[in-house]
């Protein structure tokens, strides 16, 4: 009986060997294949978020010298109207476009809201937060005609007009709650792209008619 059942039992032929072989050779490649390309993808990810970085790096703003100040009244309860400082790129990296904006309405110290300005300048104290100050660029040295601060170019940025000479308004037309003595205030400078410049000063107890403030 033993016998008569081993007769009838067959091997493994090598087609089916074959068959085996190749089925682990196309699985092993599948494989291979989706393990490559993750790998590129997280590769050219990793590479995106390099050099995604490094604009944002390259294209954020640095102050070169004293913040200034100029009254509007002067005294012990002195006002400011205007506020300038230099601004230069980190890393002589990617241009900024700083075209100033648009007077506001009635002159009133803001934008106004037909403006094309890419940066933004904003004001926060204790009292307020008011947005997109009205502003004005003076191009220093070396710089070109443009309004694109580049590499090695230095742009001195007034937030705030004389309104005798020029429309926009200032500050003190802007504020609700005018900056005065012993206040502690802070500009946003907002850019198209890189990190936020945040600018922190606190007024002195007497107000000059151009003072630095530190």
């Amino acid at each position: 009986m033993i016998k008569k059942i081993l007769r009838h039992e067959k091997g493994i032929t090598g087609l089916e060997t074959a068959i085996i072989l190749i089925a682990f050779v196309v699985v092993a490649a599948v494989f291979a294949y989706t393990v490559l390309s993750a790998g590129l993808f997280a590769t050219q990810k990793s590479q995106e978020a390099v050099y995604s970085g490094l604009k944002e790096a390259q294209s954020t703003l640095e102050i070169r010298g004293a913040v200034t100040a100029i009254a509007d009244s002067i005294g012990d309860d002195g006002t400011i109207k205007q506020i300038s400082f230099i601004v230069t790129s980190v890393l002589g990296g990617e241009p900024i476009d700083f075209t100033p904006p648009l007077a506001g309405a009635s002159n009133n110290g803001t934008s106004s809201t037909d403006s094309n300005n890419k940066v933004v300048i904003n004001y926060i104290d204790e009292n307020q937060n008011v947005n997109d100050l009205y502003w004005t660029i003076t191009k220093l040295g070396n710089s070109d005609d443009d309004n694109l601060l580049e590499q090695y170019e230095k742009f001195q940025v007034t937030v705030g007009s004389d309104t005798l000479t020029s429309n926009g308004g200032n500050l003190v037309d802007a504020l609700g709650t005018d900056l005065t003595v012993n206040k502690t205030f802070s500009l946003v400078v907002l850019t198209p792209a890189g990190a936020v410049l945040q600018i922190e000063r606190t007024t002195p107890p007497y107000i000059d008619k151009i003072m630095n403030l530190h």
